[in-house]
Parts: structure tokens; sequence; C-alpha cells
């Protein structure tokens, strides 16, 4: 991969602690969060800075994992008194669905991001999952911003869609599941909703599609790819920000410029870092992650989605 000049990253959203359960083990307490996959996974491609805050409870070990990465923790925000979001559920047999026991939001619910300077002038910015309005007002304050994308949830198509439109409104690219643009738009299939939501401005839309992979569509294209056949899937959890770490990460590296064929190495990309994700707990296994590894699963779905076109002669 060529690599423009370096590129800074901005990522806003939950940093948090997991209690998951799985048919393959769980976990009573771990790191995650949105902001926490997006920043490791976005960290093998440019600078990231983290924004979101954190209680009392959250300690050295976890930001040494972050820190393991030269992930930027400046703008984590401490609030003395309080205790870190925390989630916990449990994943069924196809680990495609999920219940949740338990959302704990703590010093996460009253979250206004606070960004210096430095986050301020980001190149690329990441909105995780957090209320639509904060998202917006992040955005305004990012101005100069080359590429600028966000994810959400069926909660605000809900209760909060006018100020989801608004955000969506002002971002180059939207990353949701199918579920949700189904929610959002009424459409049942993937190309069609994804393309009512872009009417709003953004002009690239990436349709999460769990274990069948994801759909990046344009204007006038769409391209589709799989989940990595990963041999073991220990736990879903943080894919979808994992991710989103690797495709914008991918963006930045490429100078911030979403041109069709940077958006479909971004695709790979992000599949590929994903894949590490789900196959241990948590951040476990991507924070030992290294970059060649990476790009030998890059490579990998390359060869296996990749076939010659010579003409078969057909019946009549």
């Amino acid at each position: 991969m060529e690599y423009a000049e370096p590129m800074s990253v901005t990522v806003v959203g939950s940093i948090a602690f997991d209690a998951v359960q799985t048919p393959h083990g769980g976990r009573e307490r771990m790191l995650g969060g949105a902001a926490v996959h997006f920043s490791l996974a976005a960290s093998f491609f440019d600078e990231v800075r983290v924004v979101g805050p954190v209680g009392d409870d959250f300690g050295e070990p976890e930001y040494a994992v972050l820190h393991g990465r030269d992930v930027n923790t400046d703008d984590i925000e401490h609030v003395a008194g309080g205790k870190t979001f925390f989630w916990k559920g449990v994943y069924h047999e196809n680990m495609n669905s999920r219940d949740t026991l338990e959302t704990d939001l703590n010093v996460f619910e009253h979250f206004d991001p606070k960004l210096s300077q430095a986050s301020k002038d980001c190149d690329v910015l990441f909105l995780a999952n957090i209320f639509p309005a904060l998202q917006l007002n992040v955005r305004k304050q990012c101005e100069q911003a080359r590429f600028v994308a966000l994810d959400s949830m069926d909660l605000w198509v809900n209760i909060a869609r006018e100020a989801l439109v608004a955000a969506i409104s002002a971002v180059d690219c939207v990353i949701l599941n199918d579920s949700e643009v189904a929610l959002f738009t009424g459409e049942r299939e993937v190309v069609a909703g994804a393309r009512k939501i872009m009417e709003h401005g953004p002009s690239a839309m990436v349709v999460k599609l769990g274990k069948y992979g994801a759909a990046l569509v344009t204007a006038d294209e769409s391209f589709w790819i799989p989940a990595f056949p990963v041999d073991f899937v220990t736990d879903p959890t943080g894919a979808g920000d994992s991710f989103a770490g690797g495709f914008v990460g991918c963006i930045a590296a490429h100078g911030g410029e979403a041109t069709l064929e940077t958006l479909k190495l971004a695709m790979a990309y992000g599949t590929a870092v994903a894949s590490y994700n789900v196959e241990e707990f948590g951040t476990e296994r991507v924070a030992r992650l290294t970059g060649p590894e990476i790009v030998e699963r890059v490579h990998e779905l390359r060869s296996i989605t990749a076939f010659e076109t010579p003409e078969v002669a057909l019946k009549a």
C-alpha cells in the first residue's frame, strides 16, 4: 500500500467495560467501547486521537492497551467519582444475534465531547455511535476534516430521527447495518435503502451484513465483500467498530481522498482487521495484531474473491 502524507484521525465515542458470554466462553470484565475498538484498528494506518469519558475504575492497564498501539489518549475525559460505561450481553449459537442483559451508561450518560485543538484539527473524523446532535456538534468543530464518517443505531432512528438526518447530511460516509438501513428507509433491499439515505448528502454508504460481510454503495456503483472465513469465531463484540477503524484508517492512509478504488480497498482492510477481532474476546487479539498479519489477510481476501472470466459456451 502506498501511504500519503501522515494524517491525523479523531474518533469520538464510547469507552467501556464489557461482560460477554458466547457459546465458547466469556469474560466478566474486558476493555471495550466503540471508540476503543475503532482506535486500535485505525492506529495501524495513522495517528489516532480518542475522545470519550471514563470513570475512576479506568486505570493504567486500560490505558496501556491504547498506548501499546500509540493511540493518543489526551482527550479521554476522566470524570472524578464516576464509573465507566458498562455493557453485558450474551450471544446465541449462531453468533449473529445477542441479548443485552445490562447497560449502565454511568459517565457516558451526560457525555458532552470536549475536543482539544489538536483533535479539532484532524484530517479524518469518525463519529461513533452517540446521540446525533452531539455528532453534529463535533462535526462542526472539525471544520478542516477531509473525510468524515458516522455510525449510528436503531435507537436514534426511533427517537431522534430529525437530529440523525441533520448529522448524516454533514458527513461523507454513513456506516450502518442492514436492519438499521431498513428501519431508517423502509427499504428491504440494501442498495435501494443505502441510496435513499445518501439523498441526505453523503457520497458513500457502508452497510454491515454481519457474518455475510459488507456492502459499499455510491451514487453509481455497489461493491460487496464477504466476511473473511475465520476458522473459529470466539466473540463478535467490537467487530463492527474494528471494521470501521480499518476502513476509515485506510482512507486516512490515502490522504483522506475517498476515491472509489480507495473505498474498495478500505473495505478489504476493514474486513481483515474485523476478522482478527472476532478470534478472541474483546480487544485481546487486535491489541497484539501486527501490520503484516493484516496485509496477509487482505491478500487472502483478494485471492478467495478473484476469478477469471473466459467465455463459457452456454445452451440457447
